[in-house]
């Protein structure tokens, strides 16, 4: 018993059925669906990435579920192991052999893998990819952020399951039922005061209410709102856009933008592909796309001119310009999903074409010595309109001007691979010897008129060295 009353209050009530996970039933109907298919052998996806904010629940579902299941859980902090070898050795290996406690599953756990820089932690992501094809058991995934494009390749061979923030009647319930159990003297407004610092995450709410409560032996409003600071939270995006679009007053659209990491072209996409979603009022979007449009002007002249003063009003058009411009209370409170930004997605997925293109448009200039802008959009159309309609010119110029296969199929999606195939038959007839025709009149006059040449050569050649040699 005195064992257990030292542990930290987050560990002593965690969950250790899925019901005692707090909300997510969404999260959890899709979790548990995942399992069960692992368990009859047949996953559509070898695994899972469960994504939200600090404190809402991830991990401890992963264990709860373990627990109920009698699945054993191999939990690994991405962060603490940062080198491919290290996950290799550990998560690869336990993917193939048995379970020393003799179960039938094993539930592969690495967290934070949010936190593996693409850099610096080179090759873990790849060694992650390279585990969940190989896996023999359940793999999970747990990230605060899983937008990140580094994790572009991750989301695509995983099963996405995202976790709600906790509100704020949640975690208070959550801080009643311990202090109960603790039998803990706690004023509601003390209770109230914990809950709102918060913003959702229950672990730091226990952890503050363990910190006054275990030093004072009672948890009074006084005492909460004198030994506990605000956090300076960092948020992900969809939590910014979220306090932004619903912000009362203009400081408080303008605190949000400094807790997060994007940057204002970033910012500027988020806003714009979600104001649909919350200013549903036609005036409304009209307001804040206006707003909008004024911080884009500010950008746009920060990058021409070089006066990052201007980033100061670029700032408060996005944020609190566009808060305050959404003023029905129908919908400025309410609820509403929103939406990743579609021109993120869409330069993600062509980078690759756009690196031809870059690559493209050097080569031309080195052949025609004009800009680059010229040359990307009045020189290749012109050559897109050629490959397109005429595939053995296209070819003679391709093999003119050395372009690669890549270039030739992204000149032409219809005879790429045409003119691919005709541009190496012309490579190989040009390595051909070319043969001699003889027997024509004037072909024997020029042969006549060559070896009189090169006789009177030999001539001039042979009384130059007879001179040297009698001197």
């Amino acid at each position: 018993m005195s064992v257990e009353r030292k542990l930290p209050w987050v560990v002593k009530y965690r969950p250790r059925k899925i019901d005692d996970v707090v909300n997510q039933e969404e999260a959890k109907k899709l979790f548990m669906a995942w399992i069960d298919s692992w368990l009859r052998g047949r996953p559509e996806k070898k695994a899972a990435l469960i994504y939200g904010p600090p404190g809402s629940g991830k991990t401890s579902l992963v264990e709860a579920v373990a627990l109920e299941k009698g699945l054993e859980l191999v939990e690994m902090n991405a962060s603490d192991y940062r080198r491919s070898t290290d996950i290799e050795r550990i998560a690869k290996t336990t993917s193939r052999v048995g379970s020393l406690l003799n179960v039938k599953k094993k539930i592969i756990l690495l967290d934070e893998v949010d936190g593996i820089s693409a850099t610096a932690d080179k090759g873990a992501l790849d060694s992650i990819l390279d585990l969940i094809e190989k896996t023999q058991h359940p793999v999970v995934l747990v990230a605060n952020d899983p937008w990140d494009p580094k994790l572009r390749d991750l989301r695509e061979v995983c099963l996405m399951i995202e976790f709600k923030r906790l509100t704020k009647t949640e975690v208070k319930k959550v801080l009643r039922d311990i202090c109960a159990k603790e039998k803990l003297t706690c004023e509601e407004e003390a209770v109230d005061f914990i809950a709102e610092r918060a913003e959702g995450d229950l672990r730091s709410a226990i952890n503050d209410l363990e910190a006054v409560g275990e030093g004072f032996g009672k948890v009074t409003s006084a005492l909460a709102k004198s030994l506990l600071r605000a956090r300076d939270r960092e948020l992900n995006a969809f939590d910014v856009v979220r306090r932004i679009l619903i912000a009362k007053y203009a400081w408080q659209a303008r605190e949000v933008s400094n807790q997060t990491d994007l940057a204002p072209d970033e910012l500027i996409l988020w806003i714009h592909e979600n104001i649909p979603n919350q200013a549903q009022d036609p005036e409304d979007l009209w307001r804040a796309y206006e707003s909008l449009s004024k911080a884009d002007i500010y950008l746009s002249r920060i990058i021409k001119t070089g006066s990052w003063d201007l980033l100061v009003y670029a700032a408060d058009m996005m944020t609190a310009g566009v808060a305050l411009s959404i003023r029905n209370p129908q919908y400025k409170f309410k609820w509403v999903k929103y939406s990743f930004p579609e021109r993120i997605k869409l330069l993600s997925k062509t980078r690759e074409v756009r690196q031809i293109r870059e690559d493209l448009a050097k080569l031309l200039v080195s052949h025609l010595k004009c800009s680059t802008s010229l040359i990307k959009y009045d020189v290749i159309p012109f050559l897109k309109i050629i490959f397109d309609n005429n595939p053995e010119y296209a070819a003679r110029l391709a093999l003119g001007l050395n372009l690669s296969d890549s270039m030739i199929k992204y000149l032409s999606d219809k005879n790429g691979d045409k003119i691919v195939a005709l541009v190496e038959k012309l490579r190989q007839e040009s390595r051909k010897p070319v043969p001699v025709q003889r027997g024509g009149p004037q072909e024997e006059k020029q042969q006549k008129k060559t070896t009189g040449e090169e006789k009177k050569r030999n001539e001039k050649s042979s009384k130059g060295l007879e001179g040297f040699f009698k001197k």
